[in-house]
């Protein structure tokens, strides 16, 4: 028998042991796993982030065991099993690439987007946009309606194009200011980050990812200039900018030696 599935179906049998056994399994719901849940799913994101494949493997442990659980779950209820969940993605991979396992022809990753996006309203949606999760981080949000929009043609054609887009909420932004309302410069605000993100797109650079470097950047550095004041005796409670930024250019230049 195929290893996978031998795993696969350890870790179904453990499942049904701890949900009759256990006294904390027997006790969740769908509820109070879906928080956990989330927990696990930005675990897994660090994971990625740090590039630590040892961490990942675990990780992805812990969402498959989750995953089991709410199938297991579901069959209580009478509702799904993991046997229909299984089969329903099958089925729903198979009609979603008929450029695979039909007759239809998809050769670039663009192509390949737009018959998605036109094959979901042909399974009766009445949104290109109603796929996208409302409780997504704002700007993980704002990536998906964009390439969700793409495809099916609602783009711009040049990367110059939207770096001008940029360029006018920029301005728009700064007109708000003078205007001291305080909605407009959040509405406004909002535009300019929108606007990079689709940018961002069109450069080939995912903004979450391309963010999260920067935070950890930052905190390393951060972190770096306070071990150097601590090293030199100061307390950065009683610096000012200057005397911080001192400090700030000794943790980039450490930075680079460190590369």
């Amino acid at each position: 028998m195929d290893p996978r599935l031998l795993a696969f179906e350890r870790l179904l049998n453990i499942m049904d042991d701890l949900r009759v056994k256990c006294p904390w399994d027997k006790k969740q719901t769908l509820e109070s796993l879906r928080t956990l849940t989330i927990e696990e799913t930005y675990e897994l994101a660090d994971a990625i982030s740090m590039n630590d494949l040892n961490s990942l493997k675990g990780e992805l442990g812990d969402l498959f065991l989750h995953l089991v659980f709410y199938c297991k779950i579901g069959s209580e209820q009478n509702a799904f099993d993991v046997e229909s969940v299984l089969q329903a993605i099958c089925d729903k991979l198979i009609y979603r690439h008929p450029h695979i396992y039909g007759d239809t022809e998809a050769n670039t990753e663009e192509e390949v987007k737009a018959n998605w996006e036109k094959l979901k309203l042909k399974e009766g949606k009445k949104s290109v946009l109603e796929g996208v999760p409302t409780s997504l981080p704002a700007l993980v949000k704002a990536m998906r309606i964009q390439e969700k929009v793409k495809g099916i043609g609602f783009d711009w054609d040049t990367k110059a194009q939207v770096w001008d887009k940029v360029q006018e909420e920029l301005g728009e932004l700064q007109e708000a200011e003078v205007s001291n309302d305080e909605k407009e410069i959040e509405s406004e605000f909002g535009d300019v980050l929108f606007s990079l993100i689709n940018y961002a797109r069109f450069i080939g650079v995912n903004p979450e990812n391309a963010l999260e470097k920067t935070n950890q950047k930052f905190k390393s550095r951060f972190q770096s200039m306070e071990t150097l004041m601590q090293k030199a005796g100061e307390n950065i409670s009683e610096m000012n900018l200057t005397e911080m930024d001192v400090f700030w250019n000794k943790a980039k230049e450490l930075e680079k030696l460190n590369k």
